[in-house]
């Protein structure tokens, strides 16, 4: 019994040192990543200073998910809390205390918009600048001098804490900063008009890649926790819903929140797509009409 107990005794704590090892790995490794320093040249925009240009940049702001990280004050707001994933909040945008540090520029705005990159130099974690890499130059601009016509909030910026199935995921890939992911020296601002187009349908639709994937396809949305649902496929294959649907059923179910048959959308959508005018969502639906039927989850 007692050679019995040693050897359970070693094993217990030989799996105690692997874990040890794995997790010392797991830290390591996400760490090298999450510290990475990018070197962008910065394409600056001209910032707009009428009224209708800055009420377009909070348009923006409203619709593509700004205010869902910082709050609709610019204050900052809490995104995750949970002990897998850890504490990850938008920082507060203002000139409020806790905010934005002195000397903090237009380019620096730009630059933590269109690259992901912090004015240090490091990747912006959770930072959706994928999705906003082609953003046109007047929009940007709006977007920008709207963030610095905010009024000054006074909140401390809440630091980012991962957990150990984020660190893990950053770890493996599975969640990539959006700094790795942009070709910076080839980022190229959409020229694109606003209308119910295509073409306007598919700039509006590159904020949807982000949990709805490359080809717009759903499925595991890996940049947040365990208990979050699969994104809906919102091409017309046979897997998703949305092949059954109307345009008018579309545009109902991101003003309410609810889909044709009553049920409530996860609150993982953000509500802040239904505030999209009715041109955006006709053109955001016309772009939908055209893709190509594509299994639920089979993007990269």
């Amino acid at each position: 019994m007692k050679r019995l107990l040693k050897v359970l005794g070693l094993a217990l704590a030989g799996l105690a040192g692997l874990l040890l090892i794995g997790a010392t790995a797991v830290y390591y490794s996400s760490a090298a990543k999450l510290e990475k320093k990018y070197v962008v040249t910065v394409r600056p925009a001209a910032l707009p200073s009428d009224a209708a240009a800055v009420a377009r940049g909070r348009h923006i702001a409203e619709t593509h998910g700004c205010v869902d990280c910082h709050a609709k004050d610019f204050g900052g707001a809490v995104v995750i809390d949970n002990p897998a994933m850890g504490h990850v909040a938008g920082p507060n945008l203002t000139r409020g205390i806790g905010g934005l540090p002195t000397g903090f520029s237009d380019l620096d705005f730009v630059r933590a918009v269109r690259h992901g990159v912090a004015p240090d130099g490091r990747g912006l974690y959770l930072m959706p600048s994928a999705d906003y890499s082609t953003l046109s130059d007047a929009d940007m601009g709006a977007l920008v001098a709207y963030a610095k016509s905010v009024a000054p909030v006074n909140r401390p910026s809440d630091p980012i804490g991962l957990g150990p199935v984020a660190r893990t995921l950053v770890a493996l890939g599975k969640i990539q900063l959006d700094a790795a992911k942009i070709d910076h020296a080839n980022v190229r601002p959409a020229v694109v008009a606003p209308g119910v187009t295509v073409e306007y349908g598919r700039y509006l639709a590159v904020g949807c890649t982000g949990c709805h994937g490359s080809n717009f396809s759903g499925g595991k949305i890996t940049i947040g926790p365990p208990d979050w649902p699969l994104a809906a496929n919102l091409t017309p294959h046979a897997d998703g819903r949305i092949a059954r649907w109307s345009e008018q059923d579309f545009i109902k179910a991101l003003r309410t929140a609810r889909r044709p048959d009553g049920t409530e959308i996860d609150r993982v959508m953000p509500r802040a797509f239904g505030r999209l005018d009715e041109v955006e969502l006709k053109a955001l639906w016309v772009f939908l009409q055209t893709l190509p039927a594509a299994p639920t989850g089979s993007h990269d």
